[in-house]
């Protein structure tokens, strides 16, 4: 019985520091962009290449953004524990879906982020001769097509929000914020929008942490009762 307790415990406080640290960390990574004003899509190799040459805080952002899915798996899988009431099929879908897309994240940041710091190494002459070698990966050529199931994120984890609320887990309020930070994500290299949206989500899921640390999700039945001070109207 201890053993079990103290399992539990440390499962309580893994999944509760994961769903209150993931909404800062993307939003730190967001904010870390250099060009983090900018409304456009950079299409080019060269301006792409101009903006991470030489730059640390570029790799940094996406090095803590990469760090950020195995947090986003925990959350999802935490999150379908709530699979009852009429938010049942929504917060399963949406957590499969959503940990499937938080694995394409770290597809996605492993094969275009961690890539770029070691042509980054390259001397001034060879740099420039990456050059295609660069655009092939802004297009995700070859298989990086995968890439593109990244979407399946944000959709997965605002249909889980939507279910949560619909389960009594969580307020409509505290749901739209969420649903509404992950929309923000399919703005894609828009930094400044997905920063807002980051900053939505920590007010949407940081408080769900609070309540997981505390324990108090623990006691949540299965008809749940949500908590006056514990969600947002």
């Amino acid at each position: 019985m201890e053993a079990s307790a103290k399992i539990r415990r440390i499962t309580r406080a893994g999944s509760g520091l994961a769903l209150v640290l993931f909404p800062p960390m993307l939003l730190a990574g967001f904010l870390l962009h250099p060009n983090i004003m900018s409304l456009e899509l950079i299409t080019e190799a060269e301006a792409w290449a101009a903006e991470f040459r030489g730059s640390f805080w570029f790799h940094f952002g996406h090095l803590i953004v990469l760090l950020v899915a195995p947090l986003a798996i925990v959350v999802g899988v935490r999150c379908m524990r709530f699979t009852h009431g009429d938010g049942a099929w929504l917060v399963f879908v949406g957590g499969v879906l959503g940990v499937f897309g938080a694995f394409i994240l770290a597809v996605d940041k492993g094969s275009l982020t961690l890539v770029l710091t070691a042509f980054d190494t390259l001397p001034d002459a060879e740099f420039e001769q990456s050059y295609p070698a660069l655009q092939v990966l802004l297009d995700r050529g070859g298989w990086l097509w995968i890439v593109n199931l990244l979407a399946l994120l944000p959709l997965g984890f605002a249909i889980q929000a939507i279910g949560l609320a619909k389960a009594g887990v969580i307020g409509k309020g505290q749901a739209a914020l969420m649903a509404l930070g992950m929309a923000t994500l399919f703005a894609g290299d828009i930094e400044i929008v997905t920063s807002v949206g980051a900053l939505l989500m920590c007010f949407g899921y940081i408080p769900l942490g609070i309540r997981e640390l505390r324990g108090e999700l623990d006691a949540v039945p299965a008809a749940v009762a949500r908590p006056e001070a514990s969600h947002v109207t």
